[in-house]
């Protein structure tokens, strides 16, 4: 159980305190309601190239990164769908030198051509290397586009092409973080061995003078209803073929996540999990497979997904993964499988708590979902689960209508590499 003290400074800065009594360390935790999901279509991958340039210094701060150290911490930060998380773990003691510093960024950052064109750079190559030069690179951004057609989670937090990045402008990423970034928009979480008190007097101190500038937030489309299959074979030089089928599911504090999420589980928590048994261990249809939930905030997706072995025909592993979701619906979970997930659930939450920085974190997170409370449940929800539920989440959302399935296949068999084939 996490301990915490929220506060509300004037200027609309969110500050949430935990007691950790006898932590050397204490973390600090600022996290920004912008992701992704947040970006014009026509210039993605701001929130992304904003995790980079916090990093160029202010004009009192030329290089970020030395007080951090100087203060014998260390920081870093990324960025999702969702928000911004930039984070600094220190001695106690040294505590108030990363408030200094994150209420110094929020609203002195210098962003000047020079600063801009380097970081541009960066992203731009960082794209490259992660999803254009390196085998399977590009098999998510493919997944998204076809599971999503109107909301922004069909694109990658990095963007949907280097050259949005690229055509940035000076004055368009100026504008993005007067938008984003001020105290309204941001939580600021603390863990560490100060009175919740003193950690609100440090907050008021660095944070108060702020000023904040509130901006509509951008109306974010709703993805329609998906009411048919929607396929999509692609051929690349990789060394095996993957078969990913995704579903559409509820957000993160939509009353299916905890249902499915343990079914996520079930069929793909390790060794013991019902798609490494039966299709790697057993059926030999695939290297390896797995499955899970993406938890965004708004409505996202349940992957399953599996490299196949050599020999193994697409069609073959899709109807083994098919069938694996269909026994879901008609056989009660056993007793004893439903609760060794359970239990490795809590233990994983438990052992999760164990961290400064995870609760630092954590605490930001839940108040960003507009649920702090729930940091404490999710257990006590976890193991209220029973089979019935489970079975009736897999009916509502294994639906082959609502499926989007990506054949990706290694090149071969006499079919070029870059070859595409889409149906719905």
């Amino acid at each position: 159980m996490i301990t915490y003290e929220r506060h509300t400074l004037a200027n609309g800065l969110t500050v949430l305190a935990h007691r950790e009594k006898f932590s050397r360390m204490a973390a600090v935790n600022m996290l920004y309601r912008v992701g992704a999901r947040d970006e014009d279509p026509h210039r993605t991958g701001f929130a992304h190239l904003f995790e980079h340039l916090m990093f160029r210094g202010t004009g009192q701060v030329p290089d970020f990164d030395v007080p951090v150290q100087m203060a014998s911490g260390e920081n870093n930060a990324f960025t999702n769908n969702d928000y911004t998380d930039y984070y600094i773990t220190l001695p106690v003691d040294n505590t108030e030198t990363a408030l200094w510093l994150e209420s110094d960024r929020m609203t002195g950052l210098a962003i000047d051509r020079k600063n801009l064109e380097a970081e541009k750079k960066v992203v731009i190559e960082e794209y490259k290397q992660r999803y254009l030069n390196q085998p399977y690179g590009d098999l998510w951004l493919l997944l998204r586009a076809l599971a999503f057609k109107e909301h922004p989670y069909r694109w990658a937090t990095i963007g949907l092409t280097p050259e949005h990045i690229a055509g940035a402008t000076l004055r368009e990423v100026r504008e993005f973080y007067r938008r984003f970034y001020n105290p309204s928009n941001a939580i600021l979480s603390v863990a560490a061995d100060l009175d919740p008190e003193r950690v609100f007097a440090l907050a008021e101190k660095w944070f108060g003078p702020l000023p904040d500038v509130s901006y509509p937030k951008p109306e974010i489309p709703q993805e329609p209803l998906q009411t048919v299959s929607r396929r999509l074979e692609v051929v690349r030089d990789v060394p095996a073929t993957v078969v990913t089928v995704a579903f559409r599911m509820c957000g993160r504090t939509g009353k299916d996540f905890y249902p499915l999420d343990m079914i996520s589980d079930l069929l793909a928590g390790g060794t013991s999990s019902r798609l490494y048994r039966r299709l790697v261990q057993e059926g030999r249809l695939f290297a390896s497979a797995n499955a899970y939930v993406t938890g965004d905030v708004d409505p996202g997706l349940f992957v399953v997904t599996g490299n196949l072995l050599p020999g193994v025909e697409p069609e073959a592993a899709e109807a083994a993964l098919w069938e694996q979701l269909e026994s879901l619906k008609r056989e009660p979970v056993g007793a004893a499988e439903a609760e060794k997930v359970k239990n490795k659930f809590e233990a994983n939450t438990t052992f999760g708590e164990i961290n400064v920085m995870n609760k630092a974190m954590n605490l930001g997170f839940y108040e960003m979902l507009g649920d702090l409370p729930l940091i404490n449940r999710e257990v006590e929800i976890y193991r209220s689960l029973t089979p019935e539920r489970l079975m009736e989440c897999a009916a509502e959302v294994f639906v082959p209508e609502c499926s989007s399935t990506l054949v990706y296949r290694a090149s071969g068999d006499g079919v070029p590499a870059d070859a595409k084939t889409e149906t719905e």
